[in-house]
């Protein structure tokens, strides 16, 4: 990738793009693609693909601690060691959280990627579309603002971002789980198709299918398929899931009409009050602490949920003294995630002669059933299931007694199958869930870090105990024997899926952003990313920002043309 010369000092553009995960790729990549000369801004680290992925294949035991969490990783990683995937291979995609404080009046889990890429290079890949069930939610049981937009408004852009980026699956059908444009699926294990069987035989209204990831199963727009090595973290120098650096970055790249500049902290977005539009940003260079100015017709902040409604909120001006496009005094606030980290365990007899051939990364899927149709609960929304069914490996002799050839022997043989279930539920909008700018903490550049006063509720418990109870019930329904629930009492932030804090809406009075997540207070400034979101479903919530960020390109440039912006 070419990147900007550091030594320049100010530079005009068409357009700029804060933040290089999913959003901000597809930003770069259709502003680009439509002649914009873009400038993209990344606090990151720069990754090339391919050659930058330096363990993309190294095995667990070539890793001098053996992947094992160290005392020095310890004290540098506080909060991303909350999560069981920080690791030695995965460490130096995540900031060291000395460089990245923040406070919690309420535990908070903020995971925060250190790489140009951002969390594309690190999410689960599962793509699912939110429906008309999601959109409407909010009006119809009046438990938040009602969504500027319904599915017929983004069935196009999900069609559009999916035939890009690739997406493995099965359509069912389902009205409140919406079809969408996959390659062939993945298959499901001999265990999982037993599960299968039984499953919708004793539960109507209950599926289970091959996840939709975003796996190719076939080679697609340049790219090959999967191996099914399941190493998905390490990156993928096969290009074989979608990433910025796999997909839209290139594609931006090709136009020659895109500047990247990594190491950038975006501190402020530029406000001319005369004109009430945003002319540039105010960027800290975190390797020299230089400051620069850059500008541009329009902006686009894709910095993730958290780090967009941090830049707001530091972006004051007289006009705005609360932050950027606050005259609602609701950024910031209504902060969701997705409560997870709830479910079961159970073990499965009747396939020992059965195996696994590869490592497929990708799992099974329960789409929502609860509050649909018939079925009433005493919480409002729902919930869906993944997980997967596997045979234990090597690693249970860890646990054994014994020594020498006899427990060399148990080792290579596989152990018993087992099936587990991950729920994830989804949490309401609340407007006391909330971040703010805390000035009594700077960061190692000067700036406010943040306060976070955010949890789960009343309703997220009584969903939480249905989701556990559920997982249970299934697995013994379809034969597992010794079940194990469990519950790791998630907080927000645990599922990383950060929502919320600049909600578009119908109403400037109660929302950030309109229906084409363009500021209501300044209309050259887009917001793409989690923090447009109204409320949060059950689905993981990224494939809804890449069409909300494709459409969003799509009438600013519009607006340009009709010299509305």
């Amino acid at each position: 990738m070419t990147h900007l010369n550091l030594s320049a000092k100010k530079h005009t553009y068409d357009a700029i793009v804060i933040g290089s995960g999913i959003s901000g790729g597809w930003a770069a990549k259709e502003l680009t693609e439509k002649g914009m000369k873009t400038l993209m801004l990344d606090r990151g680290k720069p990754l090339e693909h391919v050659t930058g992925y330096g363990e993309a294949n190294l095995d667990p035991w070539a890793y001098e601690h053996r992947e094992r969490r160290t005392i020095e990783e310890a004290k540098d990683y506080y909060i991303q060691m909350r999560k069981p995937y920080f690791s030695e291979r995965t460490k130096g995609y995540w900031f060291k959280d000395a460089d990245a404080p923040y406070t919690e009046t309420k535990r908070f889990d903020w995971f925060r990627p250190s790489r140009v890429g951002g969390k594309s290079l690190l999410w689960g890949r599962q793509c699912y579309r939110l429906g008309d069930i999601d959109f409407e939610a909010n009006v119809k049981d009046g438990l938040g603002a009602d969504w500027p937009v319904r599915y017929k408004d983004l069935e196009k852009w999900y069609d559009y971002v999916e035939r890009f980026v690739g997406i493995s699956g099965e359509n069912l059908d389902l009205d409140h789980f919406p079809n969408q444009q996959l390659l062939p699926p993945m298959d499901l294990n001999i265990v999982e198709k037993s599960v299968k069987v039984q499953l919708e035989k004793k539960f109507a209204g209950r599926y289970l299918t091959i996840g939709r990831v975003a796996n190719l199963t076939q080679a697609h727009n340049g790219r090959s398929a999967c191996n099914y090595r399941n190493m998905c973290m390490n990156g993928c120098p096969y290009s074989a899931y979608f990433s910025s650096q796999s997909s839209t970055l290139p594609a931006a790249m090709a136009t020659k009409k895109l500047t990247l500049r990594p190491q950038s902290i975006v501190n402020s977005i530029l406000y001319d009050a005369k004109k009430n539009r945003a002319k540039g940003v105010l960027v800290i260079d975190s390797e020299t602490g230089e400051r620069h100015e850059f500008y541009a017709k329009i902006i686009f902040v894709c910095a993730s949920t958290i780090g967009s409604t941090w830049l707001l909120l530091n972006s004051k001006t007289p006009q705005y003294p609360n932050g950027l496009g606050n005259s609602s005094g609701v950024l910031g606030h209504y902060l969701m995630d997705h409560q997870s980290q709830i479910g079961a365990f159970g073990t499965m007899e009747g396939f020992e002669d059965k195996y696994l051939f590869g490592r497929r990364p990708n799992g099974l899927y329960i789409p929502r059933y609860r509050n649909i149709g018939d079925d009433k609960q005493k919480y409002a929304r729902g919930y869906g299931f993944q997980g997967g069914a596997s045979r234990q490996g090597w690693q249970r002799v860890l646990n054994e007694s014994g020594f020498g050839e006899d427990l060399k022997n148990r080792a290579t043989e596989p152990g018993q199958w087992s099936v587990g279930l991950y729920s994830f539920g989804e949490c309401l909008p609340y407007f006391e869930n909330k971040m703010t700018l805390n000035t009594q903490l700077l960061d190692k550049w000067g700036q406010p870090t943040i306060t976070f006063d955010a949890e789960f509720k009343e309703n997220e418990r009584l969903m939480k105990q249905d989701m556990k109870n559920d997982s249970v019930e299934m697995l013994a329904a379809v034969g597992c024997k010794d079940i194990r629930p469990y519950d790791n009492n998630a907080v927000l932030g645990g599922s990383i899926h950060e929502m919320g804090t600049a909600r578009m809406g119908k109403d400037p009075k109660q929302s950030v952003l309109n229906a084409f997540n363009q500021m209501h207070d300044c209309k050259n400034v887009f917001v793409t990313d989690g923090s447009a979101m109204v409320s949060s479903s059950c689905v993981n919530p990224s494939l809804t920002y890449m069409a909300l960020t494709a459409r969003a390109v799509y009438y600013a440039l519009g607006q340009m043309k009709k010299g509305e912006i």
